[in-house]
Order: structure tokens, then sequence, then C-alpha cells
């Protein structure tokens, strides 16, 4: 059980449940029930809290107790909630789901779903030939432990020449290899970020690193985007000035979700500012590799940091297979030092073998991402066309790189969205699941990263329930899977 959740507090969640779509098809008790299990699917309501008796909640939120005690019924039938006499009614989830690797739950029968709930590319096929070389180096390291706390010297050196080749002069030393891009956002707020330390983020912003800073305690400020132009300078420095956090995390490479580039000017701006007020970068560049369009990069964040301000955080899953558990933190050396002491509480090191398939794959990394580009094109101009024709009325800004498009729809109807979609075969990952605090209800994440025609049937299928949703009566209830 992580806690408790009192009555008041569950009827400010719930906020308007009577006005949610079906409603007037459905009863009170089935309407709240509904809520209640929309809460579970935002994350808002935590799995294993116990609710409020139902005098309690019936008295916060002004109806009967009968109207309670028949959603609870309900909740308890539907395996969203366990009750035992005398000890009260906790959340949970039915039988037929997992928990999924990053703690949400998933389906065990999603086999023939069109995932848009993971914004991730399929292996390239040089990863083959790559893994067979990484077997064949991999006899030199044998007679050794096998533990390099910052990761075995020919990728930290591959790594280096990567931020050299982008004009940000580079050192092995200021490499060091994590299982992961989560892996290195981890270990960076273990060692930079106390337990209720301040953290500035930007709205929307990934979740994974929502979630990382949650397991920190962190008190998150946010700084809006602009859906069509993204970040407003004068905001985002008054941001830093007035809130003084310890550390701000940004994506200025095609930011996720939002696909948008942060401008030279501002990360100039940027830098400054957090030195004057204390407060360090950690600069997430997972899609700095994924630009189109002839799309020219503004220089590394970390090109005007003279401070030791900047922490860069990368990794191998979106240019090249998230089942490669490869990325890398770029800081200077004392820090990376720091790093490899924190990480003896977390993990050892990386693998060794799967490093080496990476250093084989970053020696192929022009032709690699040459191919993933021209790929990713062709499949976002696919998407593109498809929401164009079948559902006009949602705004899209066209990213230049990155995997995502950020769609406004035409009404607040995300989440349950993105619920329906579920019975049609499509996974999509709600607004809400990028924010704080259950907004963003008007936005969809949609990555491009599946073949073309699986694109444009899944949008075929959320154009058919877009138009039926408001007159939807109830649906059986899914949990979203992994976001990425």
């Amino acid at each position: 059980m992580t806690g408790q959740v009192r009555g008041v507090q569950l009827a400010r969640l719930l906020g308007q449940w009577h006005a949610l779509p079906g409603r007037r098809r459905s009863p009170d008790y089935a309407a709240l029930a509904g809520a209640v299990r929309g809460l579970l699917a935002d994350g808002r309501l935590p799995l294993g809290v116990r609710l409020p008796a139902e005098r309690e909640l019936a008295e916060a939120l002004r109806i009967s107790r009968t109207t309670v005690t028949a959603a609870y019924r309900q909740l308890r039938e539907t395996g969203h909630l366990a009750s035992r006499r005398g000890a009260g009614s906790w959340t949970m989830l039915p039988g037929n789901h997992r928990v999924a690797s990053t703690g949400l739950w998933t389906p065990l029968d999603d086999r023939e779903m069109l995932d848009l709930g993971v914004a991730a590319l399929a292996a390239p096929p040089q990863l083959l030939s790559a893994a067979r070389a990484a077997t064949e180096d991999l006899p030199r390291y044998l007679s050794g432990a096998g533990y390099h706390p910052t990761g075995i010297i020919e990728l930290r050196e591959a790594v280096a020449d990567a931020y050299t080749a982008r004009g940000l002069p580079t050192s092995a030393d200021q490499i060091m290899v994590t299982s992961g891009t989560q892996h290195a956002l981890d270990l960076v707020l273990r060692l930079a970020l106390a337990p209720g330390g301040t953290v500035l983020v930007e709205s929307p912003t990934y979740p994974n690193a929502l979630a990382a800073l949650a397991g920190r305690r962190a008190r998150i400020s946010t700084h809006g985007l602009a859906a069509d132009t993204g970040w407003e300078p004068d905001l985002l420095l008054g941001s830093l000035r007035q809130t003084r956090p310890k550390l701000a995390y940004l994506i200025p490479e095609f930011q996720n979700p939002t696909g948008h580039l942060m401008p030279a000017s501002l990360r100039e701006r940027v830098v400054a500012a957090a030195h004057a007020v204390g407060t360090d970068l950690i600069i997430d560049e997972s899609f700095v590799d994924l630009s189109m369009d002839g799309t020219e990069l503004p220089p590394p964040v970390a090109t005007y940091d003279r401070h030791s301000r900047v922490i860069s955080i990368g990794g191998m899953s979106k240019p090249y297979w998230g089942g490669l558990r490869i990325g890398w933190v770029r800081a200077s050396a004392p820090q990376v030092q720091r790093l490899a002491a924190v990480r003896v509480g977390v993990d050892m090191s990386s693998p060794v073998l799967d490093q080496l398939v990476a250093v084989h794959l970053l020696a192929d990394a022009e032709a690699i991402v040459a191919d993933r580009r021209v790929q990713l094109a062709v499949q976002r101009d696919a998407l593109l066309g498809a929401l164009a024709h079948r559902l006009p009325e949602w705004r899209v800004t066209v990213p230049r790189g990155g995997v995502t498009l950020w769609a406004e729809l035409d009404g607040p109807v995300s989440s349950a969205l993105a619920r329906a979609a579920e019975e049609v075969g499509v996974r999509l990952a709600p607004g809400p699941r990028f924010g704080l605090d259950g907004t963003l209800e008007r936005f969809l994440r949609l990555p491009f990263t599946l073949p073309e025609a699986d694109l444009v049937e899944a949008v075929e299928r959320l154009a058919a329930i877009r138009y039926d949703l408001d007159r939807a009566g109830r649906q059986r209830w899914r949990e979203p899977a992994v976001i990425a």
C-alpha cells in the first residue's frame, strides 16, 4: 500500500466527473466508477492507494452513499478495487495485466496492437553484423573482471569523438557509459539532487524523466512550451531567475514530445542564466542525430558552458535500437569520477558485449543515421498526410527532426481517446502523461516510428472512434503500456 487518499482529495481529482463523455448514457454510479478508472489511466491515482470510506466520499461529492457503494462494487467487479471488511478498499488493476518495464501496466494480449505509445524504431539491419564483430572482439576482455564503471575505452573515445565532430571538444575522460539514457539521468539525479530539491522542466516533457524526478521526491516547476513555437525565451529565463532551481532538465534537440529545436541564441542565454542563479543543466540529447529536411543543428548547449554547469546525456535507443541499453553522460572529468562512485550503489558497469556492439554501430554511424533520417522523413510525411485527410481538425506543427508529432486535438479528449483506441487495436500516449497535473488533455503524442501502412491504418482507426467518442457508452478498461 502506498498511502491513503481522503475524500476531499479524491473529489478534487475527479473534478467534473459527471460531465465526462458518455455521461448521459450512464447511471451516476457507472460514471463515477469510470472516472476513477480514468484517474488510474492518467497515473493521477496511484495503484495500491486506499480510497476513502463510502460515506466520506459521498459527503465530499455531495451524492448519495448508495451511489458510491455501487461505484465501488463495479470497480471490484472490473478488477480495479480490492476490499477487505473493516480494513478498506485499495486500487489495483485487473488480473490480465502485467507490470511493464516502466512501472506502467500493459495487457498480455497485445501482439496485434499498433503501438503509438513507444517512440522508438526497430533495429537497423547493421545491428547483426555489429553484434558478430563484437563477439570477435570480446575475447580480449575475458581475462579481466569485466567491470568498467565509466565504460570501455573504445566506446568512450567513440562518443567523445562524436561530440568533438559537433564542435564540442571532448576527451574520453569526460564520458561515462551507462545502461541507457534513463540510467544516465538517474545517476545524475543521484549525484546532483538531494531529496526534495527543486527542478525546472519543460511542459510537456518526457514522462520517464518525470518518473525519475518523482523517485527523488523533487519539487518540480514547469516552463510551458507553446505548441507551435516552443520555448518563450523571456519566460524560460524568468523561470530560472525566479525559482532558482537546483537543476533544470531540458530537451533542446527535437524536444520530446513536441519536436521543437531550441535556437542557438537561447541556448547561450540559458547557460548564462543558469550560471548566474546556481542552476545545473541536464541536457537530454536523445534525438540529436535525427534531423530531417536538411536542418542544420545549433551548437551543443555545452558549447556555451564555462563553469561545468551543463551535463549532457544521450544514448543509442532512438537512432539505433532501444534493445541496446547503451547511454552516456558527458560532463567534466571530475564529475564523471563522482558519477562512477555513485554508480557502485546502483550497478557496477554496463555489459561489455553491448558496449562493443555500440562501438561497431558508431563506426558505421554516418550510413546508419542517414538511412534513419530518410526512413523517418517518409514515415512522418505519411502520418501527416493521413491526419490531414482523416482528422483535419487536429493541428500539428511539422517537426524538422526527432520521431514524434505533438497534435492539438479538437477537444479535451486525449485520455478518453486513448482508452477507446485500445478497443480498436491502437495504443496511444495521451497528453496528460507528459505533464504533472492532469492537464494537456487537448494534446496527443503521435510517433512516426511504425511503417507507413501501419501509421495510415492507425489514423483510420482513430478517425473512426473520434467521431463516435462523444456518443460512446461505457467502454471496457485497458491501460496504456510503455511510453518511451
